[in-house]
């Protein structure tokens, strides 16, 4: 099928069909809200089929679907996407981290590039793959007609990496969706989630399992307090080996080890159930490009204990709870036992209303659809 010639955006959506992380949750929510500014614009969202992401943007008349038949992202890169921006002439197309070395005159390449958090930790990355995205990120931050970032951190480090004194990065922050924001019968949640996971009473976490996350300091912490009617919850992909964490879980007894449970996949309405019922939500990472499990948890009223490292550090309406998660293990352990003992509901209404004035999915369409819109010929 050949499209006719409008103003259409390509995305290279080929991150929804992966497991739930911050890039997947930025392509929906962003495009959602672009699509209800831009009526007059069409989007075509690159990806493989999927029956789920169909349903979920059924009501968007003016976001499509371009099925991908390449497996390898090289050889999308390469050889599909071009030749799907050239069969379809695509005005504009929107690629997250690295864009095709291909180029077309007449369209202008995007790209969103959340974190360069592998050059400033090191020790969390292999030699091979820092050299390998350093090359693909410089080259995509210099050759794209627009960069975009996620955060004042992001941009600053982009810049630091890679040296584009006249390059103009725009930041579209990411946000909650509105459904985090909306009133909610708390004791529903607590026996949906006891009924369906048998976990009530419980800390949360929520993010991929990788080393510089630092699961490992929630994990010991946890056995530290002295809350034993509680359970730890995870839910995240493992995506980069944390050993540190493995052998923390591995020295636990057989009953320590019930205390703890580890779930993947759990994405859409059954984890805003999970935030919904859970006591606490714990955020010990050490390095985001953004972070948004902390202010989802903070926008639906959870009691939050946040790392202040990098771009988290700018989340400041949780202090008193926006600690270094790199300061010794009394304070933090004293800050988790305070926020379990104290219920302070005007200090969470206060930090549900920061988020929702602050993130926000139409702030960060606001700033796509300036670029877009301004730059139309």
């Amino acid at each position: 099928m050949h499209i006719k010639k409008s103003q259409k955006v390509f995305v290279d959506a080929y991150l929804l069909n992966k497991e739930p992380q911050g890039t997947k949750t930025y392509i929906k929510e962003l495009y959602k809200e672009f699509a209800k500014k831009n009526k007059h614009i069409q989007i075509y969202l690159g990806c493989f089929r999927n029956s789920n992401l169909e349903k979920e943007f059924e009501n968007y008349e003016n976001i499509h679907f371009l099925y991908f038949k390449q497996k390898s992202r090289i050889k999308r890169m390469f050889f599909e996407i071009p030749r799907i921006i050239k069969t379809h002439q695509f005005q504009y197309a929107h690629f997250q981290y690295v864009i095709p070395f291909f180029r077309f005159k007449n369209c202008k390449y995007i790209v969103t590039i959340h974190d360069v958090l592998f050059n400033d930790y090191k020790e969390h990355f292999s030699f091979i793959y820092r050299l390998k995205r350093n090359f693909l990120f410089k080259n995509s931050a210099k050759k794209a007609a627009y960069l975009i970032t996620v955060s004042d951190y992001s941009k600053e480090r982009i810049h630091a990496n890679y040296k584009l004194k006249n390059k103009k990065i725009y930041i579209t922050p990411n946000g909650v969706n509105s459904v985090f924001l909306e009133r909610y019968d708390k004791q529903k949640s607590i026996n949906f989630i006891q009924k369906k996971h048998g976990v009530q009473n419980y800390i949360l976490y929520v993010s991929r399992i990788e080393p510089r996350k630092n699961q490992q300091l929630l994990l010991n912490l946890f056995f530290e307090i002295e809350h034993k009617e509680l359970t730890l919850v995870f839910i995240g992909k493992r995506t980069i080996e944390n050993k540190e964490l493995n052998l923390a879980f591995d020295l636990l007894s057989s009953k320590q080890k019930k205390k703890v449970v580890f779930l993947e996949d759990i994405e859409g309405d059954e984890l805003i159930e999970f935030y919904r019922a859970a006591r606490v939500f714990v955020y010990p990472s050490l390095s985001e490009g953004f972070g948004i499990p902390p202010i989802e948890a903070g926008a639906l009223k959870i009691p939050v204990l946040c790392s202040n490292e990098t771009a988290i550090s700018e989340f400041k309406f949780f202090k008193p709870y926006h600690i270094s998660m790199q300061s010794n293990d009394t304070a933090i352990k004293k800050s988790l036992s305070s926020l379990l003992e104290s219920t302070n509901e005007e200090r969470l209404n206060a930090i549900h209303q920061a988020i929702k004035e602050t993130y926000t999915w139409n702030k960060a369409a606001q700033v796509l659809s300036m670029i877009i819109n301004k730059h139309e010929d």
